[in-house]
């Protein structure tokens, strides 16, 4: 592995570390706990879908004339993970996205899609994000995290954009989700299928594929630059803080925390 890449995941160990010991997990005691981690936790997978179109949009061409643009191998990257984030196979072998899948899971579990909604329909009416949701009734820390995605997205510095996505999300959902994962196992056997497929697919994939490629695509767009290496390091830690921060959002918001 590269080593500046060895070196970026070194100095992000303590931020890592606390954020997979965060007491939210063992906090859902309850299907309406579970059900209101993902009512807050759902705007963090779609924003997640804008950050990696970001990316496609500043590493390949997707306008027209098409032209070639970057990296060949760079441009493979960035397409190989959205081919699988956004039309990746549901239970039945059928094409979906993560967003739709965690949506569908939603459903099962009984849980409140409207606010997502009203967030989804005010963009589609021609709202920008910060103003959609300035008019949501959603916790604080919600749209701070998503304010911070979109803030990174228009850095328009796309080394900056691959270190949020790869070191903010790629490189620790599979540790963050193996924790939710056991205990919904012990906790709610057999309610929540669906959910359960999105997070052991989503470790799959982002271990065994997403991850490997997220980090040879930083790899490649920081190249020897010191700069670029250490701008990938500050907008990692402050990623994995905001997300320290909606966890505790929701965890402060459980009836058990009340």
């Amino acid at each position: 592995m590269n080593n500046r890449i060895e070196a970026l995941q070194q100095a992000l160990k303590e931020h890592r570390q606390r954020l997979l010991r965060h007491n939210v997990y063992q906090s859902l005691e309850t299907l309406d706990d579970l059900k209101l981690f993902m009512e807050h936790h759902v705007f963090a997978v779609w924003d997640f879908m804008s950050l990696l179109k970001a990316l496609q949009r500043d590493l390949t061409c997707v306008t027209l004339p098409w032209v070639p643009k970057g990296s060949p191998s760079t441009r493979r990257l960035i397409n190989e993970i959205v081919l699988e984030e956004e039309t990746d196979v549901d239970q039945e072998g059928k094409p979906v996205s993560h967003f739709e899948l965690y949506l569908r899971a939603m459903d099962e579990a009984g849980a409140d899609k409207s606010l997502i909604e009203q967030l989804l329909q005010s963009i589609s009416e021609g709202k920008s994000v910060n103003n959609a949701l300035d008019h949501i009734r959603i916790d604080a820390n919600v749209k701070f995290f998503v304010r911070n995605t979109f803030s990174v997205i228009n850095s328009e510095k796309p080394h900056v954009v691959a270190a949020a996505f790869t070191f903010g999300r790629e490189d620790l959902i599979p540790d963050m989700f193996r924790n939710l994962i056991e205990d919904l196992n012990k906790r709610f056997p057999g309610k929540l299928e669906t959910f359960i497929y999105y997070l052991d697919r989503h470790v799959q994939l982002d271990e065994e594929v997403h991850t490997p490629l997220a980090l040879q695509m930083v790899a490649e767009l920081c190249e020897d630059d010191d700069e670029k290496w250490q701008e990938a390091l500050e907008v990692s830690q402050a990623c994995i803080e905001q997300r320290i921060e909606l966890w505790n959002g929701i965890r402060n918001l459980l009836p058990s925390e009340a």
